[in-house]
């Protein structure tokens, strides 16, 4: 039957699964916004186009479900790029439609026509600029494919103007998504990664964020458990593994690592990595890191293994697939538990290696908030941090007792992410709360969100930390290069700047706090006021985090 290729687009979209998108309606992408009308897919309409995608990012970290992002041409499409790249390197899958000016313009400047299949196709999976009508039910098919299928992440359809607007010849009837592909690892590989591991005095294993991605934590923790091997949590998955299991040795890192876990990685002989990147922020100075050690590096996607180093084993696997085949392979040879006792220590150092977070001063200090937030909120609760000191504090100090609760921008640090995402979260799981936590200057990169969380009645809890300063940047000068220079912002507590008032301006309630007893209150009174909610938490200025450049070398500033 003959229909606009639009409508196709929508038809192929709600086949797929889509219930929910974010966008922006405009002149190049309206073709589209026609039939999004009558679709069973509720759409909300954002106030910026980079936060689009920052909510269908957060949506899919909540729910695993794609969403799609919408906007028009030319500087509402390249605002999608930050928000392509902040999906794309933490391999989160969404459907990006940008709308283009009529194909046989794009060669002319046209109004608002820019090149977006160069500009974003680093930032992407796959760019699709689509100048054949009748093609879109093939691509499209194509374009959910690669966003489910091994590393995942974010696709992008640009859309000319006239191409919407052709009529094709399609039938949703007949159309059927690609079946995923499941990648299992090559039992030789598995049988060698039990016989190092059987060889080997103080194993470890780290859980990364494609664990939580093929959903296989549970199998993870059996596997573990199994041969009592300590786990080290990276960022992105914070969560996988409640917070007081026996095995769980915290994150190992220079920033948002533990000191629970950098012991516990330093002391090991033998790395099992699944489903992790091994990136800077975790690894640190890698002579260190390397030193004394073998790896096993376990990913879906060929291209990850010895992107960093090289691993002494390296197997392409789904984790799922690879933890079952290691499983199965363990129980055949009866594997005994390797190194009990160093197991059985775990519980009693992580307690005596714990941050302190109850400080009782004024101005509060940062670590006093997560004190409170940990306490506040309960396990189904969702975050999400973006980047900067707040975002480092929170990865050291928050306690999270379940995947897909803790949502940050891991990879690119993306300031402006924070609210979106705990939107986009929100809509995907209504009936828990949606928390996120930044900065004081984090908060004005996309805080006008707030707005869309009241509009449309998805109460999000904002909660910014606000020491008056850039404070990880002021780190750095003075920690680095001996300098400090246009990073104090003390007119964000000096009363000159009014959270309290840009809240209230945006449909929101807004409270400024200034003591623990303040901050415990105001978040309780956030919990049940089923509205969009800011609290402005004055905290101590000038106090630094934890940090260093590598394992064995991370200074402590309390």
């Amino acid at each position: 039957m003959n229909m606009k290729a639009a409508d196709a687009i929508v038809q192929i979209m709600v086949k797929e699964g889509i219930t929910d998108a974010f966008g922006i309606p405009g002149a190049g992408i309206n073709p589209v916004y026609k039939y999004l009308e009558d679709a069973p897919i509720e759409h909300f309409c954002m106030r910026h186009e980079e936060a689009c995608m920052h909510a269908a990012d957060g949506y899919y970290r909540a729910s695993h479900k794609i969403s799609a992002a919408l906007c028009t041409s030319g500087p509402g499409a390249t605002n999608f790029v930050t928000g392509l790249y902040t999906a794309h390197i933490d391999s989160i899958p969404v459907l990006a439609i940008t709308g283009q000016a009529n194909s046989w313009q794009m060669k002319q400047d046209a109004f608002q026509c820019v090149d977006m299949e160069s500009i974003a196709k680093t930032v992407c999976k796959k760019v699709f600029c689509v100048l054949e009508a009748e093609k879109i039910p093939e691509i499209m098919q194509e374009a959910f494919y690669l966003m489910r299928n091994g590393k995942p992440g974010p696709v992008l359809l640009d859309l000319p103007l006239d191409i919407q607007q052709a009529e094709i010849d399609f039938d949703i009837d007949s159309y059927q998504p690609a079946e995923k592909k499941i990648v299992k690892p090559e039992i030789s590989e598995i049988q060698k990664a039990l016989d190092m591991i059987q060889k080997a005095q103080a194993p470890i294993i780290i859980m990364g964020g494609g664990v939580i991605l093929s959903h296989a934590e549970k199998e993870l923790i059996e596997f573990a458990e199994l041969l009592e091997i300590p786990v080290i949590t990276t960022y992105m998955a914070k969560g996988g593994l409640p917070e007081e299991h026996p095995l769980n040795a915290g994150h190992a890192g220079i920033q948002v690592g533990q000191p629970i876990g950098n012991k516990y990685f330093l002391d090991s002989d033998l790395v099992v990595g699944i489903g992790n990147r091994f990136t800077d922020r975790h690894t640190g100075n890698l002579a260190v890191y390397r030193e004394g050690r073998q790896f096993i590096h376990i990913d879906i996607e060929k291209g990850q293994i010895g992107k960093v180093f090289d691993p002494d084993l390296g197997i392409v696997s789904d984790a799922k697939e690879a933890l079952t085949a290691l499983i199965a392979e363990a129980k055949t040879r009866e594997v005994k538990p390797i190194n009990p006792k160093r197991a059985a220590d775990l519980p009693s150092a992580r307690k005596e290696l714990a941050r302190k977070t109850d400080f009782d001063s004024r101005p509060m200090m940062p670590h006093r908030v997560f004190h409170e937030m940990n306490a506040a909120f309960d396990d189904s609760t969702m975050f999400t941090a973006g980047c900067g000191i707040t975002q480092i504090w929170s990865g050291q100090l928050q306690k999270i007792n379940r995947s897909r609760r803790y949502l940050p921008s891991g990879g690119a640090g993306t300031l402006g992410y924070e609210v979106p995402a705990a939107f986009g979260a929100k809509v995907a799981d209504p009936e828990a709360h949606s928390v996120t936590v930044l900065g004081d200057f984090g908060f004005t990169f996309m805080g006008e969100e707030i707005a869309v969380a009241a509009a449309f009645k998805k109460p999000i809890i904002v909660i910014i930390v606000n020491n008056a300063y850039l404070g990880l940047i002021r780190q750095n000068q003075k920690g680095a290069y001996g300098f400090e220079y246009a990073v104090d912002m003390p007119y964000n507590q000096d009363g000159t700047m009014d959270y309290v008032k840009v809240a209230e301006g945006f449909g929101c309630v807004g409270e400024r706090v200034f003591t623990p007893d303040e901050l415990k209150g105001a978040i309780e009174r956030a919990k049940k006021a089923e509205k969009t909610y800011v609290i402005d938490a004055i905290c101590k200025p000038e106090q630094l985090c934890d940090m260093g450049n590598a394992l064995d070398n991370v200074k402590s500033f309390v």
